[in-house]
């Protein structure tokens, strides 16, 4: 049981401390800094992809914002792939009469991985840059996402998504403090040696580097890096790269977006199983570090909690006694929304949903339900 317990008490620890602190002594010995663009270096045609359905009170301003870019817009293709829609979306694309704009409609909605693959089929850029609907970029975005490009190593770059001040959420604490963990994580690792996947929202890779993805594929911002990484290249992440976006109003709106990314997660191990193969994946530490663990901590501080019980000595009693009351406090947060006012109890609520999603995510897996959570995303904006 000891044996048991200290296994699980370690795994929990390397999970959300150990990983993040082997990155920063990695950081002292081995540091990479961002490619600097050279003076006079001739500009890349790039192809700007969104996968678009049903968008209609959305999809002008996000085009509009991509216009005024301070890229070149002779060098900028933009292309909407209309999965299926059903609304407006063609309609409105249509009235912005732009000559760069390329229009693609699909019949019947087939979800984001054919979207994807199809735009990219399409494009005639030396880059491409995916992005989403809903989140804006910033006027340089698509500079700094080229620019990286001036390293021959590089083969996808990863901009920075930042959350903008929502007066109507009430976890927006929660949720900055949790991107500020994993933006932190991603720094370190580009900065000694590839991210394990992208920022969705705002992502770009050489054309050539592209691998079509599996229909129903609800993650394309990591299996598609990941592919590029396989192959031999780094996948860096820029800050100066920005895309906007606000944080979920509420808990039930983030655990709908936690669920599915978690769902995904459980989706590549089970469809890429060479993403955890040394001889294939040259980053498969850092996958299972970053992507692989957080979705078995539930399992494993179920077995911390069991063995602590069975165990015998003061210690293990006073771990019991700590976990007992964390589980509480998440109780009470559950039942009680206006104790979470309290730091302690929040942060421990916030956990539990988080790895409750986690679990939820592998039943959706296991049971075929991976498409019901990516139409279920479409609509949620």
């Amino acid at each position: 049981m000891e044996v048991l317990f200290g296994a699980s008490l370690l795994f929990v620890f390397y999970t959300y401390i150990g990983y993040p602190l082997w990155l920063l002594v990695i950081k002292f010995f081995v540091s990479k800094p961002l490619p600097l663009y050279k003076l006079g270096h001739e500009l890349q045609n790039v192809s700007v992809i969104i996968a678009a359905y049903n968008e209609e009170k959305n999809i002008c301003q996000r085009i509009v914002n991509i216009s005024r870019q301070n890229y070149n817009q002779n060098n900028i293709q933009i292309i909407v792939v209309s999965d299926g829609s059903t609304d407006r979306t063609v309609n409105e694309l249509r009235n912005l009469n732009l000559q760069n704009l390329e229009i693609i409609e699909l019949s019947e909605n087939q979800g984001k991985a054919v979207a994807i693959n199809t735009g990219v089929a399409a494009a005639t850029g030396e880059i491409i840059i995916f992005a989403d609907v809903r989140q804006l970029f910033e006027s340089g975005a698509i500079t700094h996402l080229v620019n990286s490009f001036s390293d021959h190593n590089v083969g996808c770059v990863s901009g920075e998504l930042i959350f903008l001040q929502n007066a109507e959420s009430s976890i927006q604490a929660e949720i900055g403090a949790y991107w500020r963990y994993e933006k932190w994580i991603r720094k370190m690792e580009s900065a000694t040696g590839s991210v394990v996947g992208a920022t969705g929202a705002i992502y770009a890779i050489r054309k050539k580097l592209y691998r079509s993805l599996p229909q129903g594929t609800i993650l394309d911002d990591v299996l598609a890096p990941m592919n590029i990484v396989m192959q031999g290249y780094h996948c860096i992440f820029n800050s100066n790269a920005i895309a906007y976006d606000y944080v979920s109003k509420d808990l039930a709106q983030e655990w709908r977006r936690k669920v599915r990314t978690l769902t995904g997660n459980w989706q590549l191990l089970f469809s890429s199983p060479s993403l955890v193969v040394p001889w294939r994946n040259p980053i498969w530490g850092r996958f299972l570090a970053h992507k692989i663990c957080r979705l078995l901590v539930p399992f494993a501080l179920l077995v911390l909690f069991v063995t602590s019980i069975l165990s015998q000595g003061i210690f293990y009693n006073i771990s019991t006694f700590m976990q007992i009351v964390f589980y509480v406090f998440a109780l009470l947060g559950k039942i009680f929304p206006v104790v979470r006012n309290n730091s302690l109890v929040n942060l421990s609520y916030f956990f539990m949903v988080m790895n409750a999603a986690a679990v939820t995510g592998l039943w959706k897996c296991v049971s075929g339900r991976c498409n019901d959570v990516w139409q279920s995303n479409l609509h949620e904006k």
